[in-house]
């Protein structure tokens, strides 16, 4: 992860980078799914992106989003 010191609430945490990723790669997949016509890859890329919001609301109560106790900032 990049170091930031000047604007620590821009996204720099484990919690951000695992929604940001999770985001993606169900994007892609789901582009690739339309791509070549296979529409039950679509709808699981789909049900991907609510798996991503829960994962990053996860990982922020655990402690690894912004201001978190095991986040560094």
């Amino acid at each position: 992860m990049s170091e930031n010191l000047n604007d620590p609430g821009h996204g720099d945490s484990v919690a951000a980078w695992v929604t940001v990723s999770i985001i993606m790669v169900a994007f892609a997949v789901g582009t690739w799914a339309v791509w070549i016509s296979n529409l039950t890859l679509l709808w699981v890329s789909a049900a991907a992106l609510p798996v991503a919001f829960i994962a990053g609301l996860v990982l922020k109560s655990a402690g690894y989003g912004i201001g978190g106790s095991k986040s560094k900032h």
